[in-house]
């Protein structure tokens, strides 16, 4: 080996240690780009269950005989059409909630030390290295009234100054918004709370339907159970189900834009069923479900989901002329109520027929649910007679058919008026027993919006002042430095401000 080779030795390198394998995974877990990744994915998929019907929406059948059969293999085999039960959406919020746990615990401390150890001091080149800053000089040799001058300013513009001293420099700090700092991980937890909330719900809760009609008492609901077997066939199940309570409907209600329109969607504003729930527990009270205003009663949530277009009528208005001439009485008898005469006779409204015909065994049935050709069936009990059966026909289907029109008890009896309303309504009932949607809902998703906010329409401003005695002896020189976290265009508005008021005055 020649000299210079002996000379000119190669350094060895030691090679940096790895960290062990589950920090890095840790690490890994915990970082942000995973979880803005997580994140990113959870939404794609959401929005996928918001574009595919859901096997849990009504009308899903109809929708899967019309795909192809590729389609249908394809989108059962990957879950689509129950997105939000699939094993891998759960699997992305479990992963996600992973990551915001340990990136709150890996990070929470330093934002923490913000609020109970805020940097008082500080050297004069860190402060001339921050977003803002200027040097001044001031002639006064007193410290003390200096400090309290800048105080004063700093005051002016929002901040919370405080006065220290370290070595022979005294510093003025000031701040706003410190709060801010901790803005990210009261998101955190109002994600979490809402994740949660979905999972427990998902877990203990279940789907039912509840069919009423006014003056029909149960304490059964039908469960719904949703499911495409090996021959890509939509299966829908129900079956009955026991609730701890009695449930009674009292009346039901369709809010018609056009009031002599079809009880149809188109011309609905509103549905409104209105129930009285007898629980051995906790009482007896009554309740109005509306398509706007669903009902919350011990875990079940009750909404309106469609209504039975079988025409009925919620009260009707009979006109009654005495058989022997005088004046026309007007009456209004309520769904399943009663009304009386002066005479003592009392009327019981017992059916309504959207469509009269005779059925074959001679008694009066509809032959459709349209109002084609309306009737009332009542039931008639003079003040000292029996009990008769009467049917109220309109005005112009009396005047075609005379013997329809002809007079009976003494009255000849016409439908003049009455309030469409369908047969029954059905409600979605979405058993939570926890109510932890409900909650999650609540707390999850106002506190999410309004710590959002917080974050982004806030921020921690942070200024100082360092006073030092001048190097020649005249005077103190001081440097002024300001920094935030966000909304650096407002700070900066500020930092102009305290810098123009401190530069004129000569603090």
């Amino acid at each position: 080996m020649s000299a210079a080779e002996d000379f000119i030795k190669p350094e060895r390198v030691s090679a940096v240690p790895k960290a062990p394998v589950l920090n890095r995974f840790l690490d890994y877990l915990s970082s942000v780009r995973l979880g803005v990744i997580l994140l990113c994915v959870l939404v794609f998929f959401s929005i996928v269950g918001m574009l595919v019907m859901q096997q849990e929406v009504e009308g899903f059948e109809a929708y899967f005989t019309s795909l192809t059969p590729a389609e249908k293999v394809l989108g059962t085999k990957l879950g689509i059409f129950n997105i939000y039960h699939s094993w891998y959406y759960l699997f992305l919020l479990l992963v996600l909630s992973l990551n915001i746990i340990l990136a709150s615990i890996d990070r929470f401390p330093s934002s923490w030390s913000y609020i109970v150890k805020p940097k008082l001091h500080a050297t004069r080149g860190w402060l001339l290295n921050r977003k803002r800053s200027f040097e001044m000089k001031a002639d006064s040799d007193d410290a003390s009234a200096i400090a309290n001058a800048i105080s004063g300013v700093f005051s002016s513009e929002g901040f919370s100054p405080q006065i220290s001293e370290k070595g022979d420099a005294v510093f003025v700090f000031g701040q706003r918004n410190r709060w801010n700092r901790i803005g990210a991980y009261i998101v955190h937890v109002a994600l979490l709370t809402l994740f949660l909330g979905y999972f427990v719900a998902n877990q203990t809760g279940f789907n039912a339907t509840l069919r009423l009609a006014p003056g029909q008492t149960t304490d059964r609901i039908d469960m719904l159970t949703f499911d495409v077997d090996q021959s890509l066939q939509f299966q829908q199940q129900q079956f009955e189900v026991q609730i701890p309570f009695k449930i009674s409907c009292t009346d039901i209600q369709q809010k018609l834009i056009n009031p002599g329109g079809e009880i149809d969607v188109s011309n609905t504003m509103d549905w409104r069923t209105e129930v009285k729930i007898d629980d051995p527990g906790y009482g007896s009270d009554t309740y109005e479900i509306s398509l706007n205003k669903p009902l919350s009663y011990r875990g079940y949530r009750f909404f309106q989901s469609q209504a039975i277009a079988m025409g009925s009528a919620r009260k009707i208005t009979l006109e009654l002329t005495p058989q022997d001439g005088g004046q026309s009485i007007s009456i209004e008898v309520p769904r399943d109520g009663t009304a009386s005469l002066a005479d003592g006779t009392l009327i019981s409204f017992e059916q309504f027929l959207p469509d009269f015909t005779l059925g074959a065994d001679g008694k009066a049935d509809t032959r459709s649910g349209d109002y084609n050709n309306p009737a009332a069936v009542l039931s008639v009990k003079p003040a000292n007679s029996s009990r008769s059966q009467v049917i109220a026909f309109t005005p112009d289907f009396a005047n075609k058919a005379p013997v329809a029109g002809g007079a009976k008890l003494g009255y000849k009896w016409r439908l003049v008026d009455f309030e469409k309303s369908p047969l029954a309504h059905v409600l979605s009932i979405k058993y939570d027993p926890y109510e932890a949607s409900f909650i999650a809902w609540y707390i999850g998703g106002f506190g999410l919006v309004a710590a959002l906010g917080f974050v982004f329409f806030t921020s921690h401003k942070r200024v100082w002042a360092r006073i030092e005695p001048a190097s020649d002896g005249n005077g103190h020189d001081i440097v002024v430095a300001g920094e935030a976290n966000r909304n650096h265009t407002g700070f900066s508005d500020k930092f102009d401000r305290i810098e123009s008021t401190l530069k004129s005055s000569g603090a």
